[in-house]
């Protein structure tokens, strides 16, 4: 397999290709989920988080990767902190045209190193039920299904009584490191 590289998110570049990739995928998955199941979430507000603050997905307790292939970017991913020893896998996502290269398999693997690394204990994510092929790869690595936790993402951006319908068609995941 050719080298997947993973860059940091600290450049302006790398703000500005990462909030593309991040923007790309949000509105997608916001679509789906508008046409599917009648709810929807403010896309805006969530790539300006991501990209805004100093401390969500960036080093000593979180990691922001713009995952390049070829030369090409590729896809994005992060790691954040949720909790004392536990932290959270968000925003991974490989362009269409780089699936099936083993680049998923590749990120989702440098965050667990990474998480490790940082000190956590367990990992946890989130991802919407009919991304049945990100679910593969999170068990082929490990990953477990659970009730929903606490200090999820969507609890900020998704309205108080639409929370419950979110939840119904969303796959936790937890995996002890």
């Amino acid at each position: 397999m050719q080298a997947v590289l993973f860059c940091q998110v600290e450049s302006a570049e790398h703000k500005q290709q990462a909030g593309v990739l991040i923007r790309e995928y949000l509105e997608w998955l916001n679509e789906r989920v508008q046409s599917d199941y009648g709810i929807g979430f403010d896309v805006e507000s969530m790539v300006t988080s991501d990209l805004s603050d100093s401390e969500k997905f960036h080093p000593p307790d979180g990691r922001f990767y713009l995952v390049r292939y070829k030369d090409e970017v590729a896809g994005v991913g992060c790691l954040k902190k949720l909790e004392k020893r536990v932290g959270e896998i968000q925003r991974m996502y490989v362009l269409p045209s780089f699936r099936g290269t083993g680049i998923g398999r590749a990120l989702v693997n440098r965050l667990i190193e990474d998480a490790r690394a940082i000190g956590y204990h367990r990992l946890k994510l989130e991802s919407l039920e009919f991304l049945e092929a990100a679910h593969s790869l999170y068990r082929s690595v490990g990953f477990r299904e659970i009730d929903p936790y606490a200090d999820n993402s969507m609890k900020s951006y998704q309205d108080a009584e639409n929370l419950g319908k979110y939840y119904s068609i969303t796959v936790f995941m937890e995996m002890n490191l």
